[in-house]
């Protein structure tokens, strides 16, 4: 019997401004980077202090403990501070706030995810740490880790609790780890999550094996680039040079590489924060160290098929890169956790896997040559690794989490939902970004994978996905939706919000975008819309956020930066509104 679904609501009580951010040609003010407390301890003591004044509104009480995990302040001087929560010395999950202060640190208001204290009614467990483990470990099939306390507040009380991570789950594709989290009362499972985001959920994956269906993608293989690039005599090694690849999707790109001697060279870009490819040669790996360098000795990679092992690293590389590049000149994000830290990849991950992740644990995009059935290329397209990296963007921001998993692996909830819905409106960005004529941009996500529906999911008109059954608009049924059918309400939001609906023609693609009530909405252009729902995502959404929550985060980003009469304030209320998420039907706090 499945649990039932408790609705948890990130409450989010901050003062509205009318003052608009100044604006540049990007999409919006850059976030400064990711700071610790000792580096950051003016805001962080600042905002420290006013989560215990204002109890109340934070639920932060005695025994709790705040560690700031970001701090992000604005060109006009309001300050973000991100903090996970302890209490008694435990990690209390589903205990995440976001402190807001103004210019002289005064308290603005916060977000919260636990809408309840997070103090649990008995800390002394019944269950020993290794009854957890056996328990963890039986129903993700794999070997566990050490049980460790904590306080789990997400389902609307708070719990005592183990967490355990479970390696090498049979429960889990190319056996990968799993955390699950087992009460220390009762031992019931609380919670079982895979610690990689898949591109391809189990569900799908049945869908398509009933369907007989085989992906066919269309590789638009360029020609093989002639000469030596990056070759110039250099006095000291390793040096940046300019290396050419050609890839199975994208066509030839070019690639800044390492050049570690006259001639030889390294998949490996300085310029990025040494951003890596290495080829886990059919291998589980997760950890990046055990991965093969892919080195050259003319800074030419790939042939532009699957013959050649360096080709998937081209298109893993060069997706990569574009993804960094479309965050850092659009929102001046300096890598994936913002902390000038370059981006991994390994290729050839296991044996047979049709699917592409993003493993927390490794830190890294994972990528399979595909299964030999259904899908017979690697998934090294733009789109996926845009989609799965900005999974990596989410993890270190608002940490959005589903509400549960099933025996599966699939996984349900609003807040799972909106975290595969931002992975697709950013991974769509990424395509705008790089614009490369071998994988023309679009709204559409998995153009290229071969589908007969020639998409996975679009986000004009989310239900012309018949694969996974993505929905339109919201309704109390989102609360247990598989999460990539869940997400279409928040993508459809956010593509009528960038372009309004109706029928149009972009970029040679033809859309239609319909909406709930029959209105007609007006949009404000790609890049406004990404500039609010990019800060919504980063000030205003914590693990718990549903729909109802990413309206009103998305409303409090739009007013910080046009102002809270502006037409762009406007157009964000008329756009999930006509996704049927509106004030008059948010549900009861508690559901």
């Amino acid at each position: 019997m499945r649990r039932p679904h408790i609705r948890r609501v990130a409450i989010a009580v901050a003062v509205t401004t009318a003052a608009t951010l100044p604006m540049g040609p990007a999409f919006a003010a850059p976030d400064s980077p990711a700071r610790a407390a000792t580096s950051a301890s003016s805001p962080v003591e600042a905002a420290r202090a006013a989560a215990f004044a204002h109890a109340s509104a934070t639920g932060v009480g005695p025994g709790d403990t705040l560690r700031a995990t970001d701090v992000m302040t604005d060109p006009d001087g309001k300050q973000h501070v991100r903090f996970v929560r302890s209490h008694q010395g435990l990690p209390v999950l589903g205990g995440d706030l976001v402190v807001h202060l103004g210019k002289q640190s005064a308290y603005l208001g916060v977000t919260r995810a636990a809408d309840h204290a997070v103090k649990p009614t008995t800390t002394e467990a019944k269950l020993t740490p290794q009854q957890a483990e056996q328990k963890a470990a039986a129903v993700a099939q794999g070997d566990a880790g050490s049980a460790e306390l904590v306080v789990d507040a997400r389902d609307g009380a708070a719990a005592l609790a183990y967490q355990v991570r479970v390696t090498d789950s049979d429960t889990t594709e190319a056996g990968g780890s799993r955390t699950v989290v087992v009460d220390a009362q009762s031992g019931r499972i609380r919670s079982n999550t895979p610690d990689s985001d898949e591109f391809i959920s189990p569900h799908l994956e049945k869908t398509l094996r009933d369907k007989g269906e085989t992906a066919s993608p269309e590789t638009g293989v360029a020609t093989q680039p002639a000469g030596l690039l990056g070759a110039t005599a250099a006095a000291r090694y390793p040096v940046k040079a300019t290396g050419s690849g050609t890839s199975l999707f994208a066509g030839k790109v070019t690639l800044t590489t390492t050049r570690t001697a006259r001639t030889s060279f390294l998949l490996k870009d300085p310029t990025r924060w040494n951003t890596e490819t290495r080829d886990a040669k059919g291998a589980e790996l997760e950890a990046f160290s055990r991965g093969t360098k892919f080195t050259s000795t003319t800074n030419k990679w790939g042939t532009g098929t699957t013959a050649n092992r360096t080709t998937a690293a081209v298109d893993a590389q060069y997706g990569i890169t574009q993804t960094l590049d479309f965050y850092k000149k659009t929102f001046g994000r300096k890598g994936i956790k913002n902390n000038s830290t370059g981006a991994r990849a390994m290729v050839h991950f296991g044996r047979k896997v049709g699917n592409a992740f993003w493993d927390s644990t490794c830190g890294c995009m994972l990528y399979g040559d595909g299964d030999g059935a259904m899908f017979k290329k690697p998934l090294v397209v733009l789109d996926v690794t845009g989609h799965e990296l900005t999974h990596g963007v989410v993890d270190a921001t608002a940490a959005l989490e589903p509400t549960r998993v099933d025996a599966r692996g699939n996984q349900y909830g609003e807040p799972g939902a909106l975290n595969e819905s931002l992975a697709d409106i950013f991974g769509s960005n990424v395509e705008f970004s790089a614009n490369n004529p071998k994988n023309p941009p679009n709204y559409l996500m998995g153009e290229k994978l071969g589908l007969a529906q020639k998409f996975l999911r679009r986000l004009d008109h989310p239900s012309l996905d018949k694969l996974e059954g993505t929905i339109d608009y919201w309704s109390p049924a989102a609360y247990d939706t598989e999460v990539h059918a869940g997400s279409g309400v928040s993508s459809h939001a956010y593509y009528l919000l960038a372009e309004g609906s109706g029928r149009k023609t972009i970029g040679g693609v033809k859309y239609d975008s319909p909406t709930y009530d029959g209105s007609r909405v007006t949009g404000i252009g790609r890049a406004k819309a990404t500039a609010i729902f990019y800060r919504a995502l980063t000030r205003y959404m914590v693990s718990t956020t549903d729909f109802h929550d990413a309206r009103t985060a998305t409303l409090k980003a739009a007013a910080d930066m046009y102002g809270a009469t502006s037409a762009e304030y406007l157009a964000v209320d008329a756009a999930w509104a006509a996704v049927n998420v509106t004030t008059a039907n948010t549900p009861a706090v508690g559901r």
